[in-house]
């Protein structure tokens, strides 16, 4: 049914068709829809479900079942492509957000929100992978930053739009989650129609794979899963109940974070490949300590909402010096390795999401500050473990103790 094509034959198609723009091309389909529903979520389940602290960290808690269940991605790929699995995905993103304004009740919102974000997840975890085994090692950190900057770009649109029209056309939620859910769908299925299927010759292994010299990758997976969780369903919330923000006001800040975000995240590739992923990686945690620090502030010493704006794009900021896990990971990984493991890494970063969310929102409830706190104390075991990460990492010389972790074992 589908072209296909070897990935060592690319040079012979156009340029626009190649997995390089694929890539690019997902990279700007997928915040269409996830951006626009990200940035009007505080707003709409507050105003239209009556949402409190503990009902959105059921929300969350819900949302991330799916990316705790992400290893399923290795028995699908069994039957489907990993890269027809993607496309597909996404269009279920898109047709889910599309709808969302139709179920204006709680159950209603989990409910759809779980379908989204099986969409979301199991498009994630397949476009990790592909683009580990389709970028070329020393070209992948300059190459993922550009991506994100990508990314970044296209949620940039998202934001401008909203800022612009939301309060001047009197918009509504149904009509915004419609266009962009329907605009991403239709990029995807475009590009599943358009792009040849990567045939690549390195066979990925369809099986769970879990291995002992891959521990501090897996370990730093878990803490970064619990940590964000902390971010995504709080920060913007704090902003909405303490500070009274719109959705006008609010998707401004998100335009700010991401004008931000699109002049650092192509730095960010440089970096990493100047100075490796351990300094990339301790720089990112140790700032994440101060930042959630500094989160409590403000709900312990009342600071005011220019603090919490600032903190709210150097998060950001920090965030996407992530990259260096993946490359890390490319590094040091067996190439028939990287889709399973990919499957089973976003797993174990989503083990903490299915119970912190709900655990935190009644924590919220009696001490706001006390869940950032908490997250600071996350970023320091991140640090920690980072620690650990060799100035030059590759198999066999995946840790500073690859001793310990039994390597010789295997």
């Amino acid at each position: 049914m589908f072209e296909k094509i070897s990935l060592s034959d690319v040079a012979e198609l156009p340029r626009w068709r190649q997995p390089t723009i694929l890539l690019f091309v997902l990279a700007a389909a997928l915040p269409i829809a996830f951006s626009t529903w990200f940035a009007l979520l505080n707003n709409f389940v507050i105003e239209v479900a009556n949402f409190d602290g503990a009902d959105i960290g059921w929300l969350h808690t819900v949302r991330e079942i799916p990316g705790f269940l992400a290893f399923g991605v290795i028995f699908v790929i069994l039957i489907i492509r990993e890269q027809i699995l993607g496309l597909v995905s996404l269009i279920l993103l898109g047709g889910a957000t599309a709808v969302t304004a139709w179920f204006p009740t709680f159950g209603g919102i989990l409910m759809i929100t779980l379908l989204s974000s099986i969409g979301f997840h199991y498009y994630e975890t397949v476009n990790q992978s592909l683009q580990l085994q389709w970028l070329d090692k020393k070209r992948a950190p300059k190459m993922l930053g550009w991506i994100t900057a990508t990314a970044s770009a296209s949620t940039l649109v998202v934001y401008v739009l909203i800022v612009m029209t939301w309060e001047s056309l009197g918009l509504s939620y149904n009509f915004v989650f419609l266009a962009s859910g329907g605009v991403t769908a239709l990029i995807a299925l475009v590009a599943l129609l358009v792009f040849p299927q990567f045939e690549n010759p390195t066979i990925q292994v369809k099986e769970i794979v879990l291995k002992r010299r891959y521990w501090l990758y897996y370990a730093l997976q878990f803490m970064a899963g619990a940590r964000r969780q902390i971010f995504v369903v709080f920060a913007g919330f704090m902003m909405v109940e303490k500070f009274g923000f719109d959705v006008h006001e609010l998707t401004g800040l998100y335009l700010i974070n991401l004008v931000a975000n699109m002049a650092f995240a192509p730095l960010v590739g440089g970096v990493v490949s100047r100075f490796g992923e351990q300094r990339t990686l301790l720089v990112e945690y140790a700032g994440l300590v101060a930042v959630f620090l500094a989160y409590g502030g403000l709900y312990y010493f009342g600071w005011g909402i220019v603090l919490a704006m600032g903190l709210y794009v150097v998060d950001h900021l920090l965030f996407s010096m992530a990259l260096a896990l993946k490359t890390y990971f490319q590094k040091i990984a067996d190439p028939q390795d990287i889709a399973p493991t990919a499957a089973v890494a976003f797993t174990i970063n989503h083990i903490a999401a299915v119970f912190l969310p709900a655990l935190l929102g009644l924590l919220w409830l009696f001490s706001p500050g006390a869940v950032f706190v908490l997250a600071a104390g996350m970023a320091f075991v991140s640090f920690a473990l980072a620690l650990l990460i060799p100035r030059h990492p590759e198999k066999g010389n995946e840790t500073r103790m690859s001793w310990f972790a039994g390597v010789a074992a295997e």
